[in-house]
């Protein structure tokens, strides 16, 4: 498995995405890892380390695209910067995968112009684990296409439920449909023509039709199929509320225990690792001839190390293959 990792995306700079990639390959001895980005800037950083070099490669790059940088502008200003470098390595089939903490829009818009879907694949989308009340829920497309098709959103249910089954080991996931209403006829014109075709496709069994926003944490659905916007205001919302609900609780708890508070400390410790970002690694853009993990701008060198372990998890457990499979099944006529 050979990674080619965004070395100077995120919002620490290239510390963490160094220290992640050694901590990856000094426990997975078949990993290989390309840095990309600023040699002057990565190389002292893995001689700091002391790791010896073996199976880390550093290639360079011009430059990269900041948090505050329009996508396609800066893509079009460095088209050599450290997201586009691992793209086209990916093109090249120089590497298996691209990880990168990276702008989300650049790294995306740097994939949509490879061209470089998986068979049958009309548009690839972000897929995003959710935690509920019974577990998880895999929440998708979370922001690269804003614009989607009925056809996208059907193609979304396809990915999104092998990555349940694959990666969240959900045996017989129900796919779920974001809408205003759980009633037929509910929604926007994309909505109610996404329903007809959920309502022929082959997994129609396992479709329950519409659900609303407050049942995405009720593990009513473990697969839900939205359009980008509104699953990245989904997203943030609940990244925002996950916050603000630990710190007000805690603060509370804290403020009125005047023993055992050590438990405290620790149960409130393992439901934030139970949460957080760092711990899942990132999110996949599925759909894609290859593998790309999209990690939060503020990851850590334990986020890196995540992602990388689960762009080998996604490798090993073949989700392109089973996606072409399954999109080449879907494509063939349905009978009743």
């Amino acid at each position: 498995m050979r990674i080619a990792l965004d070395a100077m995306g995120g919002d620490f700079g290239p510390g963490p995405n160094v220290d992640g990639a050694i901590a990856a390959l000094k426990e997975n001895p078949g990993l290989e890892v390309v840095l990309v980005g600023d040699i002057r800037a990565v190389e002292p950083l893995v001689s700091q380390s002391g790791y010896s070099g073996e199976r880390l490669e550093l290639r360079g790059a011009d430059g990269f695209v900041s948090m505050e940088e329009k996508p396609t502008e800066a893509l079009r200003k460095k088209p050599n910067c450290s997201i586009v470098v691992c793209w086209q390595l990916m093109a090249a089939k120089e590497v298996d995968a691209v990880v990168s903490a990276g702008h989300t829009g650049a790294v995306v818009a740097a994939g949509l112009r490879t061209r470089l879907f998986l068979k049958h694949v009309k548009r690839p989308g972000i897929a995003v684990a959710m935690p509920t009340l019974t577990g998880k829920a895999v929440l998708m497309d979370v922001g690269a296409n804003p614009a989607a098709r009925p056809e996208h959103l059907l193609q979304y249910g396809v990915m999104g439920s092998i990555y349940a089954r694959e990666i969240l080991r959900i045996p017989n996931p129900r796919v779920g449909l974001m809408n205003i209403g759980s009633e037929d006829g509910k929604g926007n014109d994309l909505v109610r023509d996404t329903q007809a075709l959920f309502d022929h496709c082959r997994f129609r069994d396992r479709y329950i039709g519409n659900i609303e926003g407050r049942d995405l944490y009720q593990g009513t659905s473990d697969v839900v199929i939205c359009e980008g916007f509104v699953g990245n205001v989904l997203l943030k919302a609940a990244e925002g509320m996950a916050d603000m609900m630990m710190r007000t609780i805690s603060q509370e708890v804290f403020a009125n225990l005047q023993t055992e508070k050590h438990l405290a400390e620790k149960a409130f410790g393992n439901l934030k690792k139970r949460y957080e970002y760092h711990e899942s690694g990132g999110a996949p853009l599925l759909g894609v001839d290859g593998i790309c993990i999209i990690c939060h701008g503020s990851s850590n060198s334990r986020s890196i190390y995540n992602a990388l372990r689960v762009a080998t998890t996604h490798h090993d457990r073949r989700l392109n293959q089973q996606i072409v499979e399954e999109l080449e099944r879907e494509e063939a006529p349905v009978t009743a």
